[in-house]
């Protein structure tokens, strides 16, 4: 059977870093159901009118302004040594190693924090999280093979 070049959503990850040094070991951040990773950028108006013809049409015009790479992803509050980890990560608000896997794009690595982060639940299932990551420095891209 041929590809047709579709990704399967599970496999866009989220992998936390332990920190190690000279080489730091990522895991995945267990149990998230759902996720998402945004590339933004703000736009810069540079529109200029006429200075010869102010009467004309005037061509609107914008460059790139900031940058924003943000992950989020909820799913099943899986209690272990990688969540405690990060959870380390939350209620300090540091900074901390990750990589965002999009799958048939490829890896960014960097530095991230999180921004928000949710635990909840009902009386019988099992407990929810949510998290939002925002890059906290210049992330380095890698494109997949």
């Amino acid at each position: 059977m041929a590809s047709t070049g579709q990704q399967l959503g599970r496999l866009l990850l989220v992998q936390i870093g332990d920190g190690g040094s000279p080489t730091e070991l990522f895991t995945n951040l267990c149990g998230l159901k759902t996720r998402s990773f945004s590339l933004s950028a703000s736009e810069i108006d540079t529109t200029i009118p006429s200075c010869t013809n102010p009467g004309d049409v005037v061509q609107k015009t914008s460059r790139p302004g900031i940058a924003s790479r943000t992950f989020t992803g909820s799913g099943a509050y899986v209690a272990g040594a990688n969540m405690t980890a990060f959870m380390q990560h939350v209620i300090n608000t540091t900074a901390f190693n990750a990589k965002v896997i999009v799958p048939g794009l490829g890896t960014f690595t960097g530095s991230f924090f999180v921004t928000d982060f949710s635990a909840s639940g009902d009386v019988e299932p099992n407990m929810e999280f949510s998290a939002t990551f925002t890059a906290a420095d210049v992330l380095s891209f890698t494109a997949e093979a």
